[in-house]
């Protein structure tokens, strides 16, 4: 996992003083950064029996992607409001300076259906409490959530202690 953070960029006050970015665009740049990130990824939920793999817009795309492809299962994609051409369920969620919707497809989803939920980055767990939610209600069930990066420091992992959540890379901070 330490391997991994070299691929991780990091930008110190960006967006604001004190904060320090870590920004994932220089590990899928590389291509051996991001085959790492996916491989690290895929091998922390390789016990994790699941159906389906959801994934939100826009970076969750990144990797959810690939590990659907490698994994053989379908990829459900999560979207801002008013991206999904059919039916939706929708939840409206906080972020740090307001709030926002995600979106899925009514029929994504079976009822039973258990379900990995891959993104970029675990932070407040606010995004990722969402799309648990719109797994949930669909009938689905959340079999367990994998992030590439999780900031400690902001202690998303708490909101989403009713899954089993899994990070490639850790950051004690913000």
């Amino acid at each position: 996992m330490e391997e991994l953070k070299k691929y991780v960029r990091t930008i110190p006050d960006f967006p604001e003083k004190g904060i320090m970015f870590r920004d994932i665009t220089t590990v899928v740049q590389s291509a051996e950064g991001f085959k790492l990130a996916v491989d690290t990824m895929q091998d922390l939920i390789k016990d994790i029996e699941y159906d389906a793999i959801v994934g939100a817009e826009s970076r969750g795309f990144i990797f959810s992607a690939p590990m659907a492809y490698n994994f053989g299962k379908p990829l459900v994609l999560i979207r801002k409001k008013g991206k999904l051409p059919c039916e939706t369920v929708s939840v409206e969620y906080d972020l740090e300076y307001g709030s926002a919707v995600l979106e899925i497809h009514k029929d994504a989803l079976e009822p039973g259906q258990r379900v990995l939920i891959v993104d970029d980055l675990l932070a407040t767990g606010g995004t990722i409490k969402a799309m648990a939610e719109l797994v949930e209600k669909l009938g689905a069930t959340v079999a367990g959530v994998v992030v590439m990066m999780e900031l400690e420091g902001l202690n998303g992992r708490e909101l989403l202690k009713d899954y089993p959540v899994f990070s490639a890379v850790q950051y004690e901070g913000k």
